[in-house]
């Protein structure tokens, strides 16, 4: 590929090429090109902040009184806070006076207040401060959903498939975005495992991530070209070059097509070895394309969409609801149903957004969290109990795995929640199921230890994201180390190859849930480690299908004895991308960079 003067170079996650209208999405949506009001509108202008403002009042009210009742006292109080500044007088005041004497639409008047604030904030040593800013920002941004459409383009402005360009894409925000026909993503922060690579992943999106000072750079009309593969985005590039690029478009969406034809195939070896493809999903959408993909069930529901994405707190006859529709839309009606993994990159105020840490991915998360508030967790095992019945009555089955699991103690200590939840349903008279019970294996201790942990448990799945970074003591959303966070890794190949081979010797089924599952250079490694059992973004499981027709397993197991012997990850990249081309050319389209 050749280098271009005005090519931005960013983190590939998610493969193809995409050619768009860019549509700039800022931190409070705000659109600036629309900052401003005539003076007949200004009386308007300030009814409507009025409005939101009572709206975003009751939200709060509504939202403190729920968390009261379902989580506690103590931390409902945040929201407490967000009333007390939304009242406050020189807040509303600021607001008020730049809509009348400056003639500002609302929402560009609460972009300059957060302008203000950051600036202010940003000159603090105190973090206590500091922290009130995380505050602010959630009244900003709950007074402007209330203001706008969010993130809904105007049709005038913008034409054609947009590219989405913007600092991180939030689950709230991905909501938002509806049935807009979205080609692209770049964003300024993230990674290979951000919310936007995942989002972008499960469909089928080409995404970069990492793009410094992109938002700056790019105006809501500009012309975008995003290269996944590759990491590359251009800006208004010349004729020749978007000629260029629509053929490489062109070239990815006929080989996507072509796979995706193969869907109702079962999914084998050239040597005729059944293997299971599953889906990594967050909603019902993302179910409905595993199925329309060919994917033969859901190896991953990642319940916590449901509470970052939920105005207030979902309570068990909604999260039962959204459970339902997921084993509806699943194929097989067979769904692996992971417990809130909050914490790190995905946070709620209601639990524990307001305590900043060190190390967040190493803090309090996951299932630490649950322990914490044992009744709120209560709620969520008691939904996926009573959705496992449903799931059976409909011919499938749900299964339930805990994520960070790092002792033995952890598992006792969640089975013995799962009895009470059983008991509890029982006492109602609530019709429910047992299920499977599983781990998401991420720590580096429960890998060590995996002879330990495998007889307290039914099934194990490999969470190759959080495993890769915990090994390499890395933090993947961190630019300076995020190049550490390699799954093709020597230490990262040869901990799976001890856990997959453990899960054998204890007649355990093992799945690997991770993106490394959907990565073609990984694959055939993970084949010859034994692993028979895999889930990725939905988009991914046509071409995985077509990978395995053209492999057997004594030669994957060639290919890993070599990458094992290896002694850097440069050289096993290097190795497995030579592999590759040889074994299936046209794959190496859908393996990034």
């Amino acid at each position: 590929m050749v280098h271009l003067p005005d090519m931005r170079k960013g983190i590939p996650v998610s493969p193809g090429v995409a050619i768009g209208t860019a549509y700039c999405i800022h931190a409070i949506f705000v659109n600036p090109e629309k900052g401003s009001v005539a003076e007949g509108e200004v009386a308007s202008e300030l009814a409507r902040y009025e409005a939101a403002r009572e709206r975003t009042a009751a939200d709060l009210l509504a939202l403190q009184d729920k968390v009261a009742m379902q989580v506690g006292e103590r931390e409902a109080a945040i929201f407490a806070m967000h009333a007390s500044i939304l009242g406050d007088s020189a807040f509303t005041h600021r607001i008020r006076s730049w809509i009348a004497h400056d003639r500002m639409t609302a929402p560009a008047a609460l972009s300059r207040l957060l302008d203000e604030y950051t600036a202010l904030f940003s000159r603090t040593h105190d973090e206590y401060l500091k922290e009130r800013l995380h505050d602010v920002q959630d009244v900003v941004v709950r007074l402007s959903a209330h203001l706008s459409d969010v993130l809904k383009p105007n049709s005038d402005a913008l034409e054609g498939p947009l590219i989405v360009v913007a600092e991180e894409l939030l689950p709230s925000q991905v909501v938002a975005l509806g049935n807009i026909e979205v080609r692209g993503i770049v964003t300024q922060a993230g990674s290979q495992t951000s919310h936007a690579a995942i989002i972008a992943r499960s469909r089928g999106i080409p995404a970069v991530s990492g793009v410094a000072g992109i938002l700056r750079q790019t105006r809501s009309g500009d012309t975008v070209v995003v290269d996944g593969r590759h990491g590359h985005v251009l800006i208004n590039p010349d004729a020749e070059t978007r000629s260029a690029y629509r053929k490489l478009e062109r070239e990815f969406f006929l080989l996507r097509d072509q796979w995706a034809a193969n869907r109702d195939r079962p999914a084998t070896t050239l040597d005729g070895v059944a293997l299971s493809l599953l889906a990594n999903i967050n909603n019902v959408q993302d179910a409905q394309a595993a199925a329309a993909m060919g994917a033969t069930g859901v190896g991953l529901f990642r319940t916590e969409y449901i509470y970052l994405t939920h105005p207030s707190v979902p309570d068990e006859q909604e999260q039962l609801a959204r459970y339902r529709e997921i084993v509806d839309a699943a194929p097989d009606r067979t769904v692996t149903v992971r417990t809130l993994d909050i914490g790190g990159d995905k946070t709620v105020p209601y639990l524990g957004h307001h305590h900043q840490e060190a190390n967040p991915f190493m803090g309090w998360r996951s299932i630490r969290l649950s322990f914490e508030h044992p009744e709120f967790f209560a709620t969520q095992l008691r939904a996926i109990l009573r959705a496992g019945a449903y799931a059976r009555s409909r011919g499938g089955q749900i299964r339930v795995m805990f994520p960070m699991i790092t002792t033995l103690e952890e598992l006792h200590r969640v089975r013995g929640m799962m009895r009470r939840a059983c008991k509890q349903l029982e006492a109602r008279r609530e019709e429910y199921a047992v299920v499977p019970f599983g781990m998401m294996l991420e720590v580096p201790a429960a890998a060590v230890a995996i002879d330990v942990l495998l007889p307290a448990v039914d099934f194990v799945s490999i969470g190759s994201n959080d495993l890769v970074q915990y090994l390499m003591a890395a933090d993947r959303d961190n630019p300076k180390v995020s190049h550490l966070c390699q799954p093709l890794a020597p230490a990262v190949l040869r901990t799976l190859h001890q856990v997959i081979r453990a899960c054998g010797r204890a007649n355990r089924p093992v799945t690997l849930c991770g993106e490394m599952a959907g990565q073609p250079r990984a694959f055939p490694l993970l084949l010859g480690m034994g692993l028979r059992s895999f889930s990725m973004s939905p988009a991914f499981v046509p071409s995985i299908k077509d990978l395995a027709a053209h492999l057997d397993i004594p030669r994957c197991r060639d290919m890993l004895a070599h990458a094992l012997q290896l002694k850097t990850t440069a050289n096993v990249k290097r190795f497995m991308s030579e592999q590759l081309k040889r074994i299936a050319p046209d794959l190496a389209a859908m393996d990034t960079a």
